[in-house]
């Protein structure tokens, strides 16, 4: 594994804080809220299904015309403390048209609740779909996907023992992170650990690296050429420390060429990108 080099603070708000390294960020918040806006206009999803009873612990939910091949459950980034599904609906249409169903998750933020609390509300989301997404068109299979924060909790998902939710197996075929933080340990030297309230001690708790799988599903690691190093580092990281999990025909992480921290979820848009082909072929090796 990759062994995390010593770091100081300004090492740290240069190699994470993602707005500092992208200057003209808004634009592309913008286009997040933008373009979401126009899938809810255009599918016209069930919006904010209950999971959990927390404030934040709902989905929207995107369902093709047909009954569904399968379903995508998406968790949004946002450093666990912003952003919201309402501005990822965007990453909806392309699956949608290729027959299969959307789940964009909410959950609630730092520091309203710990990083570990959120871990768990995906826990519950991914459970919740498994057990009720077929009564709302939600078919299986699932595969799960996550950008940023997001790319975190999916791993999460892969190091959890989902007998203690009453499942038997994992209740999903495959992962990918895309960007994902996945040793949290720096972060305690990050600015917003104001909202993340981290210690060494729990950072490494919810660091996907420190846990073993507990599920054999395949996972893709993705991460934007343009990233920070820390970032491309990040995703080097969990690549290095679960083997079993590669997919067979990558040689590394998926780094997908022109694409910043912003830019690179935008892929989702295009139906031909690798980011979208990559993230279906969980779901269609699983329907073989």
């Amino acid at each position: 594994m990759a062994v995390r080099p010593a770091m100081t603070r300004e090492d740290v708000e240069r190699g994470y804080n993602n707005r500092a390294a992208v200057p003209e960020h808004p634009y592309w918040l913008d286009q997040f809220a933008t373009r979401s806006r126009d899938a809810v206009a255009a599918l016209s999803p069930l919006r904010d299904l209950r999971y959990g009873s927390g404030p934040k612990e709902t989905l929207d939910l995107f369902v093709p015309a047909a009954p569904a091949r399968g379903t995508l459950l998406f968790i949004h980034g946002g450093y666990w403390r912003a952003l919201d599904k309402a501005d990822h609906s965007f990453v909806a249409p392309a699956f949608v048209a290729a027959g299969f169903a959307v789940a964009v998750v909410n959950y609630d933020l730092c520091p309203d609740v710990t990083i570990a609390t959120i871990v768990d509300q995906s826990r519950h989301a991914v459970a919740w779909v498994a057990r009720e997404g077929r009564r709302h068109g939600a078919a299986a299979p699932l595969a799960l996907a996550g950008h940023s924060a997001g790319g975190h909790l999916v791993a999460m998902m892969i190091a959890t023992d989902w007998r203690a939710y009453g499942f038997n197996a994992a209740p999903f075929v495959g992962g990918l992170t895309l960007s994902g933080v996945h040793d949290l340990e720096p972060l305690v030297l990050f600015t917003h650990n104001a909202d993340f309230r981290l210690d060494e001690d729990s950072a490494r708790a919810v660091s996907p690296i420190h846990h073993t799988p507990q599920v054999d599903v395949p996972l893709v690691i993705a991460v934007g050429a343009d990233e920070t190093s820390e970032f491309v580092r990040q995703s080097q990281l969990l690549w290095d420390a679960w083997p079993a999990h590669r997919r067979p025909q990558q040689a590394g992480p998926m780094s997908i060429a022109g694409r910043h921290h912003f830019s690179v979820v935008l892929d989702y848009m295009d139906p031909a990108s690798a980011l979208t082909r990559e993230t279906l072929a969980l779901l269609d090796c699983a329907r073989r």
